[in-house]
């Protein structure tokens, strides 16, 4: 049997049966693809210049013709009528072609004869006339490969400047001069017009194709005969097939009409019976559906919710066919048609019955929301009322102390506010379960959170004072008043105006309740919302609530007769929603933040009206006040994370008048005190031992006796005054004064230097017990010791305190107690800069500034110190003066000492006696070993030039100098100076005189009285 052929290859175009692609269209070139050509002048030749040619060429083309004439014959001999295969036809096909074309060549008279190469293509022609008049022997067939495969290309265009190159092999197109052509020669390139090789080519290329289409035309023939015979039969098989089709409709027409029909009508009726029945169900169904929700509403009458809530829900259940509601089971009317309950939510007669059982819902839920709200508000006012605020300050001072890492060991108690009871939270998950089955537990949360932030202003304000001016309406007649009630206005006004009257106790009772009724109803309220939350978190399982909600879908396949059946979506999904509209709405961070935040707005109000009392309490009181509403700024940030910036603005700037105000206060204090300083020595009490104790511990740690503030319970503040007047003083003997010691050191102190004593505790105190202030309440403490320093040297170097104090002049003592003074401040300063670093964090600008005054204070008491020796040096100049006008060789009334040597000694002695009594010996030594070198060089030198003629003067002068030898000696530090000053005697003559003894400078006397005296630099006198 042939092989079958498909028909659909036969209408393949034969290049596609070859394995080749077909050409396709290619766009042709613009302007810019060809390159510009230089075309060339053809120059106009006459015809007869070609005569001469002609006649020589004639004869060979007539043999031309004749040699043409035979291969023609010959080759009609060979195309008998024999066609055995078609491998004889294609030989004899291209050697015709090839013959006409070789004879189209000859015939043209621009022809030259070309050298054509061995085995190229132009050689086959030429076999034909040798073998003319015989039969030739097949030749095979060249193959395509032979074809260039330019030609074969998709985007074959002869237009194609390079597609034409190649396939004209660079030939020229128009012909050159005979003087160009030698250079076209020269460069391989020929004419395309005597380019005889290429024309050749071209043809043979086309024979080539031609003889392969013959060859496929032929091959495929016998296919396409066979491809017909197998169409024929298909036709055949066809026609018999719709034969028995015809016959398989007709028997199938009888049968219907036998047994499909009736069959059809017994299931009909079937089903009209069952829809009866079902119909007659739903009107069972309907009628439930009536007396159930005229039951819900008389019982939402009479306020039996949770029974209402039932019948409601059961409603829904019997519209929406669901046979699983245990409360269907309770209806004993529906009997067996219970378990055939049918969605009857499609029915046109109940389509207002779902929104009167979401009106009765919402009824229903507005009683439990109320309840609810109840529960939540009454529980959180108990737990309010219940706490003390004792235990709210105790707790949050606990939680102070331990995040600045001080642990106290204390008892733990379980905090209030956490302790939920079991009547609580039944009652709450009831009423939740009531209201998440009436669908309003978004609209009962709402409620209760608007409820919490009216809850927050009422704690607030019902520990104000009263807005109505009862003094002003009781002296007011009924008449005049006239009945008009205050405006807004006017009751803010006595709000704030009884606000400022308030005492200092009643604002800060006021601000502690306040303060811990707000903190513990935040604390109750995130207790409650956990609560809640948890409450509704276990709403899923539908046992005992059933959804409202309603959603159609389409008739199951399987039960397409079900047309009214519907669905909804399950429990679970709605439980989530109302779980996410109640968590959105009960958002802890978001609620307890709002209230925080309504809470802080009406308390900033409060501390605004009274910013002028707050800025002016005294320091205990406002540390009391300031640790207050920190607390509770803590307690709110603790709560709901957010800062509170309004009301720490409020207290920073209460904080900043109250620094300046302490700062100012205590310089002012300092002023007064040490203008009525009349410079004597204090005695250092008990009190004041325990200030310098307390000073100095707090150097490198806390000091448990300071007024911190941070327990704020009814207890009275502690009145630990650190301040004395001078009157206070227990007066004692002088010789009894009680000194402070600090490093080893002893310092007689006067009663400047005991206040700025207390002054600095006073700026410790408070860097203590506001911390944040360090930096400004540090500044204000350096100014107030340049004040200290600089009022000082007022009154003492400057002789201020002659005119402030009342003092006639200033003596050794009150340079002595000065410099005691500067010098006890100065070993204080170490301690106040530890003080400070450990309550700063970026301190060093401050430490450098406590060097800096560390530095003044040691200049200024090394400039009393100097001070002394230039008044001992100017009273040891005034005795020379007077020594040097004696006369010592005249006679004397007395052997007593002269005048000048006794008062100089007193002097001396007086010094060093005051400076041991108020000064360290180091100090003592310090200005007396100037003074004695002093007297060494001036007394040495006035000696010596001395002239003694008598041994009477002689002798006046050694009873001087022994007298000062003696007395000189017993004085710590004056050791040789009186023999120093006797060796100036030994070659002195006799031939003097004396001089009487009230001859002497009256100066000598001037310290008789243990007194320093006056000199321009201490009081303005000579």
């Amino acid at each position: 049997m042939p092989k079958l052929i498909a028909i659909s290859t036969l209408l393949q175009p034969p290049i596609l049966r070859t394995g080749l692609l077909p050409q396709t269209s290619q766009k042709p070139p613009s302007a810019k693809d060809i390159p510009p050509v230089t075309l060339t002048n053809i120059p106009h030749v006459d015809p007869s210049v070609f005569i001469p040619y002609l006649k020589q060429a004639g004869s060979l083309y007539e043999a031309f013709q004749r040699a043409k004439e035979e291969d023609g014959e010959g080759s009609t001999l060979d195309r008998a009528p024999s066609r055995s295969s078609n491998n004889e036809q294609s030989p004899a096909l291209i050697s015709s072609s090839q013959s006409r074309r070789q004879a189209s060549a000859s015939r043209s008279p621009s022809l030259e004869s070309p050298a054509i190469p061995h085995g190229s293509s132009a050689e086959r022609p030429q076999l034909k006339r040798q073998h003319t008049g015989r039969r030739r022997g097949t030749l095979p067939i060249a193959p395509l490969s032979t074809i260039p495969p330019v030609y074969f290309e998709p985007d074959f265009r002869l237009e194609n400047p390079r597609v034409f190159d190649i396939v004209s092999e660079r030939s020229e197109i128009a012909r050159r001069p005979e003087s160009d052509q030698r250079t076209a020669t020269f460069n391989g390139r020929k004419a395309l017009a005597n380019n005889a090789i290429l024309q050749e080519k071209l043809s043979w290329y086309m024979d080539t194709v031609e003889v392969h289409l013959i060859s496929s035309i032929s091959t495929a023939s016998s296919s396409f005969f066979a491809a017909l015979k197998s169409l024929q039969d298909l036709h055949q098989e066809a026609a018999a097939s719709v034969a028995k089709i015809k016959s398989l409709r007709t028997d199938l027409v009888t049968l219907d009409k036998d047994m499909a029909q009736g069959g059809l009508k017994i299931v009909r009726m079937r089903t009209r019976q069952k829809n009866m029945r079902k119909l007659g169900d739903a009107v069972q169904q309907l009628r439930e559906v009536v007396e159930v929700i005229a039951r819900c509403e008389e019982q939402t009458d009479r306020g039996d919710v949770e029974h209402a809530l039932e019948e409601a829900e059961l409603a829904q259940s019997l519209i929406a066919g669901e046979a699983s509601n245990p409360n269907t089971s309770k209806l004993k009317s529906l009997g067996s048609v219970q378990g055939r309950l049918i969605d009857l939510r499609g029915v046109n007669a109940l389509q207002g019955v779902g929104d009167d059982i979401a009106y009765l819902k919402q009824r229903i839920g507005r009683v439990f929301g109320a309840r609810f709200l109840d529960v939540l508000l009454g529980d959180l006012r108990h737990h309010v009322d219940s706490v003390s605020p004792n235990v709210t300050f105790e707790r949050w001072d606990t939680a102070a102390q331990r995040s600045r890492g001080s642990h106290i060991r204390k008892p733990s108690l379980y905090p209030a506010y956490l302790q939920i009871p079991e009547t609580l939270r039944s009652s709450l998950q009831g009423n939740l379960e009531g209201l998440a089955q009436a669908g309003c537990l978004k609209q009962a949360t709402t409620a209760y959170r608007d409820a919490l932030w009216r809850e927050i202003k009422t704690l607030i304000r019902r520990h104000l004072p009263s807005s109505n001016d009862d003094d002003m309406e009781s002296t007011m007649s009924a008449s005049t008043q006239g009945g008009r009630r205050m405006t807004q206005q006017e009751k803010s006004s006595i709000l704030a105006r009884n606000l400022r009257d308030l005492d200092l106790q009643d604002a800060e009772d006021m601000l502690r309740k306040i303060y811990s009724n707000v903190g513990e109803a935040l604390r109750r309220l995130g207790t409650q919302v956990k609560v809640v939350l948890d409450i509704t978190s276990s709403f899923t399982s539908p046992s005992n609530r059933n959804s409202s909600l309603t959603y159609p879908r389409s008739p199951a396949p399987a039960a397409s007769d079900d047309y009214m059946t519907v669905t909804r979506p399950s429990l679970a999904v709605q439980t989530s929603i109302q779980q996410a509209d109640i968590q959105q709405t009960l958002d802890m961070t978001n609620l307890l933040g709002q209230a925080v935040d309504i809470a802080q707005t009406q308390v900033t109000k409060i501390l605004k009206v009274r910013a002028e009392q707050s800025s002016n309490l005294p320091l205990q009181e406002f540390l009391r006040y300031f640790n207050l509403n920190k607390l509770f700024a803590d307690e709110c940030e603790a709560v709901s994370g957010r800062g509170g910036a309004a009301l720490k603005t409020v207290v920073h700037a209460h904080i900043k008048n109250f620094v300046q105000r302490a700062g100012d206060a205590e310089k002012q204090r300092l002023v007064e005190s040490m203008d009525s300083d009349r410079w004597d020595a204090k005695d250092f009490s008990e009190l004041h031992a325990k200030t310098l104790k307390d000073l100095v511990t707090a150097a490198t740690q806390e000091v448990e006796g300071w007024p911190k503030g941070t327990i704020v319970i009814d207890e009275a503040p502690s009145k630990s005054n650190i301040r004395e007047e001078p009157n206070g003083f227990e007066q004692v003997a002088k010789d009894k004064v009680k000194s402070a010691n600090l490093d080893d050191q002893s310092f007689l102190l006067p009663q400047s230097a005991l206040g700025v004593l207390c002054g600095i505790v006073t700026f410790e105190q408070i860097i203590a017990g506001i911390p944040s202030m360090t930096n400004e309440i540090t500044i204000s403490l350096l100014d107030y010791l340049r004040l200290f320093n600089s009022r000082s040297s007022q009154l003492i170097l400057g002789a201020g305190a002659t005119r402030s104090a009342g003092l006639k002049n200033i003596t050794t003592k009150h340079l002595a107690l000065s410099s005691q003074a500067l010098s006890f401040v100065t070993s204080l300063i170490p301690y106040i800069r530890e003080f400070v670093r450990r309550h700063q964090i970026n301190a060093q600008g401050l430490m450098i500034e406590f060097d800096k005054i560390r530095r003044l204070y040691q200049e200024h008491q090394a400039g009393i110190n100097d001070k002394l020796v230039d008044i001992m040096s100017n009273r040891a100049t005034t005795h020379v003066n007077a020594m040097r006008k004696i006369n010592w060789d005249a006679s004397a009334t007395s052997e007593a000492v002269s005048p000048y040597m006794e008062t100089l000694v007193r002097e001396t002695a007086t010094l060093h006696k005051v400076l041991s009594k108020h000064l360290p010996d180091m100090i003592v030594r310090s200005i007396m070993n100037p003074v004695f070198s002093n007297y060494r060089e001036q007394w040495h030198k006035a000696f010596a030039e001395v002239e003694v003629k008598t041994p009477a003067g002689k002798q006046r002068i050694v009873r001087d100098l022994e007298y000062f030898k003696t007395r000189m000696d017993k004085l710590d530090g004056a050791d040789g100076i009186g023999e120093a000053v006797a060796e100036v005697l030994t070659d002195k003559t006799t031939d003097v005189g004396k001089l009487s003894a009230d001859q002497v400078d009256p100066t000598e006397r001037k310290l008789a009285n243990g007194e320093a005296p006056k000199t321009s630099s201490i009081d303005g006198s000579a």
